[in-house]
């Protein structure tokens, strides 16, 4: 019972002060997605290895640890430039990125990456 009561206070607390309510991924989670990428790197299609490298880069960028998310940052930011035209990706990778730079810090670059992606949303209009 003190346990659900201790959750509330700080589920409250959290409304009030903004707390973040992005959710978190554990090392392990991350250690099975890298081990995942190294199988489709091994003869699978490109689809496939696609798929895997954003599983990770999702991990990643959702890593309590700060290394973690800078590594997410950037094979989101590689993939970006290859995501060519595949809108439905690049929101994807767009919105992740955002979830990365909020996480190391960088809130106005978030708040950027948000907007443009609301922007290939809504098709150029904000």
């Amino acid at each position: 019972m003190e346990a659900k009561i201790g959750k509330f206070f700080e589920s409250v607390g959290d409304f009030f002060t903004g707390g973040d309510q992005i959710p978190w991924c554990e090392p392990d989670i991350i250690a099975g997605c890298e081990r995942e990428v190294a199988d489709a790197e091994k003869g699978s299609s490109d689809e496939l290895k696609s798929q895997c490298i954003m599983r990770l880069s999702w991990a990643l960028v959702h890593s309590k640890r700060a290394e973690d998310v800078q590594r997410g940052i950037a094979m989101l930011e590689a993939s970006l430039a290859g995501s060519g035209s595949n809108p439905l990706q690049a929101r994807e990778n767009l919105y992740l990125l955002a979830v990365g730079y909020y996480r190391s810090g960088d809130y106005s670059r978030s708040r950027q990456l948000v907007e443009h992606c609301l922007e290939h949303l809504t098709g150029g209009k904000p």
